[in-house]
Order: C-alpha cells, then sequence, then structure tokens
C-alpha cells in the first residue's frame, strides 16, 4: 500500500538519527509546524502538521536579526519542497510534511554526494536541473553568507569577530569564486569567467562538484544545525565542523583588525595540517610591534609553524605558511607542506611543485647572502620575499613559482609593504613555552647569525620568553 511505502522511506531515514538526535528534529518539527497558525492547533492531532514557509521565516526572527538570511531561509524551504513522496501530487503543496522535513534533514546531514544532489538543486533553483554557472554562484555566495552570519549570531566565532577581521564581502566573493572553478562541463573542461556564469550544468556537473569540493556540504551542515538549531551540540561523525575556524588568540582587546577575513581564515585553514587546524595566535602585528626586521625576527624564531600574511601598498594580501619553525640561518628550510597564498584579489592555495625544496628561508645580518624572509624560487627571485630593509619586498614568478607554482602574488614584482602579521598556527613548540628570560638572540638575530657563522654553540638556545595567552579569548 502507498502509506506503507511513504512510512518506510520515512522510518529509513529516521534510523539514521541516533534516538536523542531523533527528538532533537521531532521538537524543531513540532515548534516549527506549531507556529504555523494557531487556529487549527486543537484540531492539530486529526489534521497532520506542516510547516510552511511563513513558519520557518517566522522561527527566524527570534530576538532582534534572524539567525539565517531570508534568502537562505527561503533556499531551505525549497529544498525541503522538493521531497518527493509517494502519492503525493509533486510541487502543488506550500505545506512540508513531516516525512518531507525528516528526509531533508537526513539527506543533507547524514546523506552521501548522491543523495544530497537534488535537493541541492532545488536549493539553488526552484525548478531543478540544468543550472547556469550564474545560479550556482548566487548559491554558493548565500551559502558562504549564511555560514559566517550565523557563526556570528549564535557566537561561534571563537574569538574571531566582524569587528576585528576585514570586511568579510569581498572575502564572501573570493571565496565563492574559488569553490567554482571546481566546476567542470561534461568534456571534463573548467569554463572560467564570463564563460563559467553562462555555462549549463546538469545534475551528474552538479554531483561531481558537491563530491570534489567538500566545503559545500560543511557549509550546508554549519547553515542547517547552527541556523535552525538542531542537532548542533550533539557529537558528530566528523570533525569538519570543529576545525572549521581556529580558536583566535592574541588579538582580542588590541583594537587591531586582521588582515584576514572569516572566509579567508575558513579557507586557509583547511589547507593546514589536520593537527595545526584548533588555534592561530597572533605573534606579530606591523600595527603593534612597528615596522623592523629585528622585531619581525624577535616574534616569529623558533615559534612553530606560522602563517605570513602581507598588504603591499596597492592593496593586495597575499602570504605562505611556514610548516617549521623559522630561524635565522643561510639555508632553506622547511618541508613540502608548506604553501604560497592569496587572500585578494582573489583567494588561492599554492602548493609545492616537487621542482625544488626551498620552501622557507630566514636570513639576517650577513654579508654574502641575501638578508631577508623568502618562500620559495630562489635567491633574488622568489615567490614571497620581505627584505630585511624592511617595507619593501617581490613576488617573482614569471610565469610561476618554481617551488610552489604560484603566479604574482603582489600587484607589482617588486612591492612596497603596507602592514603584515604573523599568525602561529597549533600548538606553541614545547620551547616557546619554558619560561625563562628573554634572549639576546631573539632582540638581535644578528647576534645569533653571527654566532652560527662562527660556528659557536647557542647556550641561550631554549630559554625563551612563554608565549603570551589571552585571558578569556575562548
Amino acid at each position: 500500500k502507498m502509506g506503507n511505502a511513504e512510512s518506510n522511506a520515512y522510518q529509513n531515514h529516521l534510523s539514521r538519527f541516533l534516538p536523542e538526535e531523533q527528538s532533537d528534529i521531532d521538537g524543531l518539527f513540532d515548534t516549527l509546524s506549531g507556529s504555523s497558525g494557531s487556529s487549527g492547533a486543537k484540531n492539530a492531532k486529526a489534521a497532520k502538521k506542516t510547516v510552511t514557509l511563513a513558519a520557518l521565516q517566522a522561527s527566524q526572527f527570534a530576538h532582534t536579526r534572524e539567525p539565517l538570511p531570508e534568502a537562505m531561509t527561503a533556499r531551505l524551504y525549497n529544498g525541503m519542497k522538493s521531497i518527493d513522496l509517494p502519492g503525493k501530487s509533486v510541487g502543488l503543496s506550500e505545506q512540508i510534511a513531516k516525512e518531507q522535513f525528516v528526509i531533508f534533514m537526513s539527506n543533507l546531514l547524514k546523506g552521501n554526494a548522491d543523495e544530497k544532489i537534488s535537493i541541492i538543486m532545488r536549493m539553488i533553483a526552484k525548478t531543478g536541473g540544468p543550472l547556469k554557472g550564474k545560479q550556482i554562484q548566487e548559491f554558493t555566495e548565500d551559502l558562504i553568507t549564511s555560514v559566517v552570519h550565523v557563526l556570528s549570531y549564535r557566537k561561534e566565532l571563537k574569538g574571531w569577530s566582524l569587528e576585528n577581521t576585514r570586511d568579510s564581502s569581498s572575502g564572501v566573493k573570493a571565496l565563492a569564486s574559488e569553490l567554482l572553478s571546481e566546476l567542470k562541463l561534461t568534456d571534463g573542461t573548467k569554463p572560467v569567467g564570463s564563460l563559467l556564469l553562462e555555462s549549463s550544468f546538469d545534475q551528474s556537473a552538479i554531483e561531481d562538484w558537491v563530491y570534489r569540493v567538500p566545503q559545500i556540504s560543511v557549509f550546508l551542515s554549519v547553515v542547517i544545525r547552527q541556523g535552525l538549531h538542531v542537532l548542533h551540540s550533539l557529537p558528530d561523525q566528523t570533525n569538519d565542523i570543529l576545525n572549521l575556524l581556529p580558536h583566535c588568540k592574541g588579538i582580542k582587546g588590541r583594537g587591531v583588525v586582521s588582515l584576514f577575513d572569516i572566509p579567508a581564515i575558513i579557507y586557509i585553514n583547511s589547507h593546514l595540517p589536520a593537527e595545526m587546524q584548533h588555534k592561530w595566535q597572533l605573534l606579530f602585528s606591523s600595527r603593534l610591534h612597528g615596522e623592523s626586521f629585528s622585531q619581525l625576527c624577535a616574534h616569529l624564531v623558533n615559534k612553530g609553524p606560522c602563517i605570513v600574511i602581507i598588504r603591499d601598498s596597492d592593496g593586495f594580501i597575499f602570504g605562505g605558511f611556514a610548516s617549521h619553525s623559522w630561524e635565522v640561518k643561510p639555508q632553506f628550510q622547511g618541508d613540502n607542506r608548506c604553501f604560497l597564498f592569496s587572500v585578494f584579489p582573489t583567494l588561492a592555495v599554492y602548493t609545492y611543485t616537487g621542482y625544488n625544496d626551498h620552501y622557507m628561508y630566514l636570513n639576517h645580518g650577513q654579508q654574502t647572502m641575501p638578508n631577508g624572509l623568502g618562500m620559495g624560487g630562489q635567491h633574488g627571485y622568489f615567490g614571497l620575499w620581505i627584505d630585511s630593509d624592511y617595507g619593501k619586498g617581490h613576488s617573482k614568478a614569471k610565469p610561476r613559482c618554481t617551488t610552489y607554482n604560484s603566479p604574482q602574488l603582489s600587484a607589482k614584482e617588486d612591492f612596497t609593504l603596507d602592514a603584515m602579521e604573523v599568525w602561529a598556527v597549533g600548538d606553541a613548540p614545547e620551547s616557546a613555552g619554558r619560561k625563562g628570560k628573554k634572549s639576546i638572540l631573539d632582540v638581535d638575530p644578528q647576534a645569533q647569525a653571527l654566532l652560527e657563522m662562527a660556528g659557536k654553540s647557542r647556550q641561550s638556545e631554549g630559554l625563551r620568553e612563554p608565549m603570551e595567552e589571552d585571558e578569556g579569548d575562548e
């Protein structure tokens, strides 16, 4: 019988959730259907409960601003409405039945790419496929905007805030553009620019994209869990959401606005080794510590893996991830986990090519070797270079940096530095956490370099000041 088929599909989907998850979802549905009009409340048992778009939107107005932007609420509604139930005429009813609601939650939160895809297509456009690139772009931008909005609303930004980071609007477009660059046409080519926006993509192309770009599923999960406030506090099988944003240390209350925006932090963090994704700590900011190469070295040497980010005088923002503690020495250092990246005007990560091992370089106060901080390429021709004569740098890549395959990152090949930050990622190395007086080597990297050249052992190594932990940043 039709009724049985309906309840079987429903039961199968329901069984994906743990008992406490089921009651969470039941509770949400009851709340939403209860708010869809009190007139039928008395007969609620007689008539099957349903949810309308108005009820879904009404659930969002708790407090002064809603957890999700209106456009995303409408997209979620279209996704729920698109679930076909046996014996139910498709698309005619504006009401969402409980079965549709549960299957929607099950497919998007617990399903595979195949199960997610038809819902996502209806969330992108009510009609389903084929979809224009422009429609996919609008959906992706809405999705990223909603993630930033809901994390801020639920106070889940982990010490970051919309006040201590760069405005997210350009970051939303940049991240959407980077994720869309993975869209492929049926012949396997990746269209770019206006061609991408005009191209049509069928269901298999979207499925392939969602499969290869895990951020789409992660972002949808965050929007549903945090936006509808369901399953958000229950342990999940995946840690995707756990390290979506790292805990931020060292910026709170210091009146500094980071060069990063929230979408860029999410994106760059996802490229770090997994064990480094949980925490970032501000080590150096040219606005806090001054524009001096000695100060830079003092704050970054022997502090563990870090991210260097720079804005040039033309407004381009870019940088690199160093997988090892920086040391002042005349040799290249690091390993193949290092990468270069761009944040503005485009968001992208450039990983090692295998061509050479010129990952990272830091030298100071030497006559014969270049003095400065560099990543990728070679002496005089780095993918990213900050001169020890602080304020000057270059990004030479014609056509690409040999080590990282990155293009020129700065607006001009030789650039003037406008601002710079260094963030330690992951847990501080043992040596950095030891109590002790500040070493002369930290204050004066030149002394350190001279000692190294003379082959003297460094007695004060390890006597480092402890890294400052900010109180109440959690």
